[in-house]
């Protein structure tokens, strides 16, 4: 059976609910973004259900970006974790209904709080929509499901829309690359932005050398006593003159058995080489840029151009 009709079909009805969204909320998105922005404590994503998980994210992805949050189960919510509400903050109603009992129920203490509100409901003529500050459309013609009665179209609607205020409150709050790896320091993400090559590379005694005259013997000696899968050739004052790595060594033993030979004749003039003040980012770019990838690269003192280390991709992938 050929299953992928009906995978296209849901692909162009969550694409095509995204794109009429997309033009539903232009009319008073701008305001939610400012409700949004004003916010002195904390945003609250309440839902339940698949409306809660979607929720989560919308919550984790606020918090992540500069906007604390919090993600309130509205269920929960009813038996004591309405403990969480204080002035000032808002609160980010998730419902495909918009006619959720357990959001109903919340209203009483939100209001004594004054509390703005927010919703993104499937449907926005509710009892429930008409006492919000602020509704967005989030409605959906048709889920992509069997019998359109799983959410499918409606959750990724509502997460959209998350991702959308998030992305808009960075930048109305200046959210900067410096600020997003603060709240990332132990991902890839905040170590690409917070750590440079300086602090990963292999330097001092552990940073292989060699001169322009000594014998591929005498490299491969090194290469293996210091196992960085690279090395660095330097002039008499240390500055950068080649680098030969593992592979370089394998491609000319593969056709030459002359270990005498100098490693000036295989060596890699003008390398790819970093600067110590990179961000790991900076250098994962270089060495992941496809016309030439590289694993290891030389690190060069951009003043006198001499070799101060050495840096790895693992030792990017790995750093932190």
């Amino acid at each position: 059976m050929n299953y992928y009709p009906h995978i296209a079909k849901v692909f162009a009805q969550q694409t095509a609910a995204l794109n009429r969204t997309k033009s539903r909320i232009e009319a008073n998105v701008n305001e939610a973004v400012e409700i949004l922005k004003a916010c002195k404590g904390k945003i609250i994503v309440a839902g339940i259900g698949k409306s809660g998980i979607i929720g989560h994210k919308i919550s984790a992805t606020l918090t992540s970006t500069g906007s604390p949050s919090v993600f309130l189960n509205a269920n929960e919510a009813l038996h004591g974790d309405m403990g969480v509400l204080d002035r000032g903050d808002v609160v980010l109603m998730i419902s495909k209904s918009g006619t959720t009992a357990e959001l109903i129920r919340m209203l009483p203490k939100i209001k004594s709080l004054d509390i703005q509100t927010i919703g993104v409901f499937g449907n926005v003529q509710t009892q429930l929509a008409s006492q919000l500050n602020l509704v967005l459309d989030a409605s959906v013609e048709e889920e992509g499901s069997p019998f359109n009665l799983a959410p499918m179209s409606s959750t990724t609607v509502a997460l959209v829309i998350g991702d959308a205020l998030a992305a808009a409150l960075m930048q109305a709050k200046g959210l900067t690359e410096k600020d997003f790896a603060a709240n990332h320091p132990a991902g890839q993400l905040g170590k690409n932005l917070l750590l440079k090559a300086r602090d990963c590379m292999h330097s001092g005694e552990s940073l292989p050398v060699a001169y322009p005259q000594e014998s591929i013997k005498s490299v491969i000696i090194t290469l293996t006593k210091k196992n960085l899968g690279g090395l660095c050739v330097v002039n008499e004052s240390g500055g950068l003159e080649g680098f030969v790595t593992d592979g370089d060594i394998r491609k000319y033993l593969s056709a030459n058995d002359d270990l005498q030979t100098s490693v000036s004749q295989i060596m890699t003039r003008n390398p790819i080489s970093i600067q110590p003040e990179m961000t790991l980012g900076q250098v994962l770019a270089i060495l992941e840029n496809p016309n030439r990838q590289i694993y290891v690269a030389p690190v060069v003192n951009p003043e006198n151009q001499k070799a101060i280390g050495i840096i790895r991709m693992h030792d990017i992938l790995g750093a932190g």
